[in-house]
């Protein structure tokens, strides 16, 4: 069933303040209302809200002002986020709007959980997206850090993946591995050549016979 509301505050598509428009009514009960972002379209509250529509014309300009300030500060920080997960970068359950909430308020940013959006459910280690509406007509974009760890964290915001650190270190793992074999390569045929060596360095049966001839003489 729909009805018709006076938006007290703009609304991302559905209209901006003043503007009487028709909503799904549990919308309006669930949402609209219990947030104070309109009231139901009588005769009696559209004459209130022409009264009122100066004053809270102004205040909204106030607190879009302020917003404002906030978002110049805010627009594309990054925040860190440590969660535990697999080695091949899936989360062990996910970073929630609460999770975001909380991170930028421990940086000095207050930001409540419901003025968070997350484009899509955050389930695995990385660089993630964020939307914070600081105000109906204030949004900001903030960077999420998903890591297992401080310096994995480090290493992501260089613009390495999970699955990037994790080649890196088969591969140099791998290497010592080489170098190990090649050394003990290498000593093995020290091992060998050293006997040959002391033989070819012992005269022959020849040699020691004429060499006996010379000292007999």
């Amino acid at each position: 069933m729909a009805m018709n509301v006076i938006l007290l505050e703009r609304v991302s598509k559905l209209g901006n303040m003043g503007e009487v428009v028709s909503v799904k009514e549990g919308y309006a009960r669930n949402y609209l209302l219990p947030q104070k972002k309109a009231l139901w379209a009588s005769k009696a509250n559209v004459d209130a809200f022409e009264q009122q529509k100066v004053d809270l014309e102004a205040r909204n300009e106030e607190t879009k002002h302020e917003a404002e300030g906030i978002a110049r500060d805010l627009e594309g920080q990054q925040f860190v986020v440590i969660r535990a997960a697999s080695d091949g970068g899936a989360l062990y359950g996910s970073v929630s709007t609460r999770d975001v909430s909380e991170a930028a308020t421990e940086n000095g940013y207050d930001v409540d959980r419901r003025q968070v959006a997350l484009g899509a459910p955050i389930k695995y280690l990385g660089l993630h997206k964020a939307t914070v509406t600081l105000h109906p007509e204030v949004e900001v974009e903030i960077e999420l850090n998903v890591a297992r760890s401080l310096e994995e964290a480090e290493i992501q915001k260089q613009g390495k993946s999970i699955q990037e650190i994790a080649a890196d270190e088969e591969a140099a793992a791998e290497f010592e591995i080489q170098e190990l074999f090649d050394d003990i390569g290498a000593a093995q045929m020290d091992e060998l050549e050293s006997p040959v060596e002391q033989r070819n360095e012992q005269p022959s049966v020849q040699e020691k016979s004429t060499l006996d001839e010379k000292l007999d003489r």
